[in-house]
């Protein structure tokens, strides 16, 4: 993935140039077909996903939520000390999506403002949904 590409994909767009390089580094794609499981419940977690193309369903016990392409998922089990995944997630058809390893997505959360504020928002948003499902 390149440095065009990353700041493309909304959550890093205000990313400086050293987070983004970091990025470039440490992050990988994954290639998931349709129907594939990307996460399960009770599972350490060790990275949070982009999608960045296709989309995903994070499949949980009050409903389903389908993230498409510049969604994120995973980043709860991440921010929460020994947290587990929560919910199943499977592609909802074939897919591309990042996956950045916990500690490097941990040391941008840290020091890349933009992106917590990014973060913030896309978990207040699904929060405030769910809310609304209710």
């Amino acid at each position: 993935m390149t440095r065009e590409e990353l700041r493309a994909i909304p959550l890093f767009a205000g990313v400086s140039q050293s987070g983004i390089d970091r990025l470039e580094a440490s992050a990988a794609e994954l290639a998931a077909l349709e129907g594939q499981v990307l996460g399960l419940p009770g599972e350490a977690a060790s990275g949070m996903f982009v999608v960045l193309e296709g989309s995903v369903t994070v499949e949980r016990h009050h409903g389903n939520v389908e993230m498409p392409a510049g969604a994120f998922f995973g980043e709860l089990a991440l921010l929460v000390p020994d947290a587990e995944r929560v919910a199943r997630v499977r592609a909802a058809s074939d897919a591309r999506v990042l996956c950045v390893p916990r500690d490097d997505f941990l040391a941008l959360v840290e020091s890349e403002p933009s992106l917590a504020l990014e973060l913030l928002r896309g978990i207040a948003a699904r929060l405030h949904a769910s809310e609304l499902e209710r």
